[in-house]
């Protein structure tokens, strides 16, 4: 038995080296292009290509190997990436030129980690403002959706990117911050973690990291991006208890996302604080911050306040407490406040007096012969600037329709107010100039206060702060509810930084000249020292005092930061006293002047003598013509003309 097997393997032996023998002696047939050779006796197509016969292994050398197109032979080969074919094999990629939408988030499915990849950021997320930025018909809800996908995607992406040695992004479309936290780390009662994104801030408790974990590691990731706010704008808040009392909402800060893998949205059993940076600062007391969230709806998504509250808020900040993680933004809206009845009618009651005194003011100083001088050539231009700032104030400040014509109306109402202070402050210099050379029984320097450099220093410098301003930001001048100066930017400061320098300078004049008038002018000689003149004095320096600007720092109270009852008492005080310089003026400057009372007197007398002549006129031609008729009904010619007359 073992023989016959001994035989059996020889034979197989003999025929194995029998058939090697002849296949190494024949030759190998001539192969198309793209195909090789097997086993000496056929040809078949590389990998890549197929025969044009459909036929695996050929002879024939007039066989055609073509290009197989895996893209379109099986569409999903690259599992929704790129497909892009090759002579011969394909390729998958992520870079392509995207159509829409949709095919873009196919797209970003598949390669989300190329988003992470160094100097690829800006054209990806550029890319994606495009894409947002197409128009779609006005269908809001189509892209409410996408966005939700893409801030889904990029939560899960940041999130998982955690744990690598690079986790951050910092670059013009996109910034994030993570952090990871080892699940048996928040021993530490109240424990608090602290990310930044760019400017923007998200303060989470630690066991909200973890939410209950004990091995392991946690991760949370805050995520802000620089121009998504561009698409997902104001017009997607719906809230209509808001909308009732707003409008013009906008955006004013990044929108930012937090997650720490859980679901999201799910109720968090310690908040988190937002803090955002404004993209527009606002010191306009007639805005309102909401603190909103991407809220998905089965119709899309919208930003809601559910859930979000505003902790504070300044010009440029926010502060938002929000019991869920979620993509979060801060909306401003311009509220329509409604006006105090009284406050206004107080306003103009009082500008419309104001403006009556002004003007009776402005003829006294120009025609009374008695007091003219220096003194009455200040008091001249303030009147005059009060009069015309006023009148504009009380037509033109609510002309909001034409916004050039708010533009000129605001930019004359910051120079015709700028001029008036400048001239209160001439007014104080040349009183404390006046009341300085009393003490010394000189009046050289107050006389010497020569009207050439008045008028140019006077009208002047507020033409060259107006000039600057306009320069620096043409846009300053109108706002939405008033044609006054804007309040973004700081461009205020062109007129509250001159009024606080005057204040400060007339404040200074004043305390001098007060403390003067107590102390040293009695002693210059018995005239100039007595008890009436001194009253009259100090009485004017206080009056004047108030009017040249101690009113106007009133102002500089009414912000957010005073709370009632206090706002409304320095709001009226503001108001009353503001609306009632031209009688304050009037009245210190003309009626308790005995020059100008003796004048008023003259005058009167004058009118009273001119309407007495006027009456006795009127009686003595009244008389005159009686006697006249009387003697004509007597005389016989004209008794016969009557009677022909009536015949």
């Amino acid at each position: 038995m073992a023989e016959n097997w001994f035989l059996l393997l020889w034979g197989l032996f003999i025929l194995l080296v029998t058939a090697t023998a002849q296949t190494q002696g024949v030759s190998c047939p001539q192969c198309p292009q793209h195909s090789s050779c097997i086993n000496g006796i056929s040809c078949i197509c590389q990998d890549g290509y197929a025969s044009e016969s459909g036929n695996i292994f050929f002879t024939d050398p007039r066989e055609i190997c073509k290009d197989i197109n895996e893209c379109d032979d099986n569409p999903a080969i690259c599992k929704g990436k790129s497909c892009i074919n090759y002579d011969g094999s394909y390729q998958c990629s992520c870079y392509s030129t995207y159509s829409g939408i949709h095919a873009f988030l196919s797209f970003f499915r598949a390669c989300p980690e190329d988003l992470l990849s160094s100097g690829d950021n800006n054209q990806i997320f550029e890319n994606i403002l495009n894409i947002f930025n197409t128009p779609f018909g006005g269908n809001k809800s189509a892209i409410a959706r996408s966005v939700t996908n893409l801030l889904q995607r990029m939560e899960i992406m940041i999130l998982e990117s955690a744990f690598k040695p690079q986790n951050r992004i910092q670059d013009r479309y996109l910034v994030t911050d993570t952090q990871v936290v080892p699940n048996n780390n928040c021993s530490e009662r109240n424990k608090i973690f602290t990310l930044k994104a760019g400017e923007d801030a998200m303060n989470i408790p630690c066991n909200e990291v973890i939410r209950g974990s004990t091995k392991g590691q946690s991760a949370v990731a805050f995520l802000s991006y620089t121009m998504l706010g561009n698409i997902i704008n104001g017009s997607f808040f719906e809230e209509e208890r808001h909308l009732q009392k707003a409008s013009n909402i906008s955006l004013n800060s990044r929108v930012v996302s937090g997650t720490t893998g859980q679901r999201q949205n799910s109720t968090l059993t310690s908040s988190v604080i937002l803090t955002f940076k404004h993209l527009q600062e606002s010191y306009n007391q007639g805005y309102k911050f909401l603190c909103v969230y991407w809220k998905s709806t089965t119709e899309g998504a919208n930003w809601s306040t559910e859930g979000c509250s505003l902790l504070k808020t300044n010009a440029t900040h926010t502060s938002c407490n929000c019991g869920h993680l979620s993509t979060f933004a801060v909306l401003m809206a311009l509220t329509d406040q409604v006006e105090d009845g009284v406050l206004t009618a107080i306003t103009y009651v009082g500008l419309g007096l104001s403006l009556l005194c002004l003007f009776l003011a402005a003829l006294t100083f120009f025609l009374c012969r008695a007091i003219q001088g220096t003194s009455t050539s200040l008091h001249l231009q303030l009147s005059l600037c009060l009069f015309l700032a006023d009148l504009l104030f009380l037509t033109g400040i609510h002309q909001t329709a034409n916004k050039i014509l708010c533009s000129i109306i605001a930019g004359t109402l910051h120079y015709l107010y700028l001029a008036a202070f400048t001239w209160m402050f001439l007014e104080g210099l040349y009183l404390f100039l006046t009341v300085r050379n009393l003490k010394v029984a000189n009046y050289t320097s107050a006389r010497h206060f020569k009207k050439r450099f008045m008028y140019p220093f006077g009208y002047g410098i507020p033409a060259g702060i107006v000039a600057i301003s306009t320069g620096i930001d043409p846009h300053g001048y109108g706002t939405i509810k008033y044609c006054w100066l804007n309040l973004q930017r700081g461009f205020i400061w062109s007129f509250v930084g001159p009024v606080m320098v005057i204040i400060l300078f007339n404040l200074i004049f004043y305390s001098i000249t007060l403390w003067i008038l107590r102390d040293t002018l009695s002693s210059l000689n018995k005239d100039v020292s007595t008890i009436q003149n001194t009253r009259i004095l100090t009485f004017k320096a206080l009056a004047q005092f108030l009017i040249l600007g101690c009113s106007w720092s009133l102002s500089f109270f009414l912000t957010k930061s005073i709370t009632e009852p206090a706002q409304s008492i320095i709001a009226y005080t503001f108001t009353i006293t503001n609306s009632l310089q031209g009688i304050y003026i009037f009245l210190v400057h003309c009626i308790l002047n005995s020059q100008v009372q003796e004048e008023y007197r003259k005058l009167f007398k004058g009118i009273q003598k001119i309407s007495e002549t006027d009456s006795s006129d009127m009686l003595s031609g009244r008389t005159t013509h009686s006697k006249v008729i009387v003697e004509l009904e007597k005389s016989p010619k004209f008794v016969g003309k009557g009677k022909n007359t009536l015949t």
